[in-house]
C-alpha cells in the first residue's frame, strides 16, 4: 500500500493564545507561517501522488506555503474535531470543566457539549485516510507517497489506530505544529515510520522500487512482515 505523510498545520493564533480553535477560521501566526515554509523545504523533491487537506483555513494556508504549486483536494473526513461549546475557550478554563479528565483519561467516552464525540472523530478520520490510501495505491501503485494536512487530535487518533492502540491511549501520542507522522498500510498491519517528526530528511520515506522475480519464487519477506532485528532503514521494511 501507499505511504501517507500526515502533516499537522503550522502554529496558529489560537495555539499562541492558548485557546481551543476547533473549527473556527483561525489563521497561522508568524511562527506558523515559518514552520509551513520550513516543512515545504523538506518536502521538495518528494514524488507526492496526491495532496489532501482538511478544509479549515489553517490547513489550507499550511499547504499553500509548503507546496505553493499544489492545489490540495479537500477532505471533510480529516477536519478538526467538533468541540462544540468548548470551541474558542481558553484551555486554562476548560481544564476546570468536569469533562476535562474524561478527555484526558477516557477520551473514547468524551462527547463535547453541542459537538462531536472523540470516538466519532477517530472513526471518520481513520476511514477517510484508509479510503484515500486505497484509492492512491490503486491509481499510482504501492510505492506511492501522498500527504494529508490535518489537525493534532485527528493525527493522533489515526496514529493510535495504526499502532493498534485503543483511543483511550491516544493522548500518549504527540503531534506538534508542522510535524510529520508517516504511516504505511499493508495487507495485515500498518507500519508507523515517523512520529511527530519536525526536522530532517523525508526522502527515505519513499519506498524503493519493487524487484520483480521472473521464473522463480520470490524469497524476500512479504510487505506486511516486520523487520526482524530492526531492518536496514531507508524506507525498507524487510
Amino acid at each position: 500500500m501507499a505511504t501517507v505523510l500526515l502533516l499537522r498545520h503550522g502554529r496558529t493564533t489560537a495555539n499562541a493564545s492558548g485557546t481551543l480553535a476547533g473549527r473556527q477560521p483561525v489563521e497561522l501566526d508568524d511562527a506558523g507561517r515559518g514552520q509551513a515554509a520550513a516543512v515545504g523545504a523538506r518536502l521538495v523533491g518528494l514524488p507526492l501522488a496526491a495532496v489532501v487537506s482538511s478544509p479549515l483555513l489553517r490547513c489550507r494556508q499550511t499547504v499553500s506555503l509548503a507546496l505553493p504549486d499544489v492545489l490540495p483536494q479537500l477532505e471533510d473526513g480529516i477536519v478538526e474535531c467538533d468541540y462544540g461549546a468548548w470551541e474558542g475557550q481558553p484551555l486554562k478554563k476548560l481544564a476546570k470543566d468536569p469533562l476535562w479528565p474524561v478527555v484526558q483519561q477516557h477520551p473514547s467516552a468524551a462527547v463535547f457539549p453541542g459537538g462531536e464525540g472523540m470516538a466519532a472523530m477517530a472513526s471518520r478520520a481513520v476511514a477517510a485516510v484508509r479510503r484515500w490510501d486505497e484509492k492512491i495505491t490503486a491509481e499510482h501503485g504501492p510505492e506511492a507517497v501522498w500527504l494529508a494536512c490535518s489537525h493534532g487530535d485527528v493525527i493522533k487518533a489515526i496514529a493510535a489506530d495504526a499502532l493498534g492502540l485503543h483511543l483511550d491511549q491516544f493522548q500518549r501520542i504527540v503531534a506538534d505544529p508542522a510535524s510529520v507522522t508517516a504511516i504505511r498500510y499493508t495487507a495485515t498491519r500498518p507500519f508507523v515510520l515517523r512520529s511527530n517528526d519536525t526536522g530532517g530528511d523525508l526522502a527515505s520515506l519513499v519506498p524503493p522500487p519493487v524487484k520483480k522475480h521472473r521464473g522463480r519464487r520470490a524469497t524476500a519477506p512479504a510487505e506486511s512482515d516486520a523487520a526482524v532485528g530492526g531492518g536496514a532503514g531507508g524506507g525498507q521494511l524487510p
